[in-house]
């Protein structure tokens, strides 16, 4: 049996002992489960933790999101712990890079740069990262928006990059290009057209929402929930 006593005087845990119960939990003599568990079988528990963060901001939960960022946080820890175990990294790099990355990328704020408007730090940041990637044309930062992004949003960050690069972004409703591709989805005969034409009818969409300055995931969020709400009218009304 492992004892783990709070270290404050007011009766709370400490970060180190966070880190010292992992190590118990994935120690031999610790939790079955928690030991079998490697990055890939709990890749979309972190995933699931960061959604339900979300959730709790739009719901102006301030309790819930005290206890999901500490389920946030125990993924990271989690994950540091297997990597430490592998001889990959230890949760103090982690610590120790996110810092770095802080202060290289906001040279206003801890150098001697000086920057007045978000946009403009938004700007710098992503010119530092792109040095700091070793990025060195405008397709490379296209392909390192990650794929595990929602397919919606990863659409339209790959655009509004391809826009950053001085790509014109037209408006595909203004040209005509929206109702171009619905059209190719209606004649499409094969199941690859149809593939094909769904997917560019789509990605289209997603990429509205840099002309409209209107962010597509919260935009189809209220619609589906507006559809629910019209589905429940409907279903109690019997006009289903």
């Amino acid at each position: 049996m492992v004892k783990i006593i709070a270290e404050g005087n007011d009766g709370r845990y400490s970060m180190n002992q966070l880190l010292v119960i992992l190590e118990a939990l994935r120690s031999p003599d610790g939790c079955p489960w928690d030991r079998e568990q490697t990055h890939q079988s709990i890749r979309n528990n972190a995933i699931e933790e960061v959604y339900e963060v979300a959730d709790a901001i739009d719901n102006f939960d301030k309790d819930a999101l005290c206890e999901e960022l500490g389920d946030v946080l125990l993924q990271v820890v989690f994950h540091a712990q297997i990597a430490r175990e592998k001889g990959e990294f230890t949760f103090e790099e982690v610590v120790d890079g996110i810092c770095k990355k802080l202060i290289l990328r906001h040279p206003h704020v801890f150098g001697e740069e000086h920057i007045e408007t978000s946009s403009a730090v938004l700007d710098r940041w992503e010119a530092i990262k792109k040095k700091e990637k070793h990025q060195e044309t405008a397709t490379e930062t296209l392909k390192s928006v990650p794929k595990a992004f929602p397919a919606l949003m990863r659409a339209a960050k790959v655009q509004k990059r391809a826009g950053k690069a001085g790509v014109v972004l037209e408006d595909p409703i203004e040209n005509g290009e929206l109702l171009k591709a619905a059209d190719e989805l209606k004649n499409a005969v094969t199941d690859s057209e149809k593939f094909a034409a769904y997917g560019k009818l789509l990605f289209l969409s997603a990429g509205i929402q840099n002309s409209l300055k209107i962010n597509a995931e919260e935009a189809l969020a209220a619609a589906t929930d507006s559809y629910i709400s019209d589905f429940e009218e409907k279903e109690k009304n019997g006009t289903l």
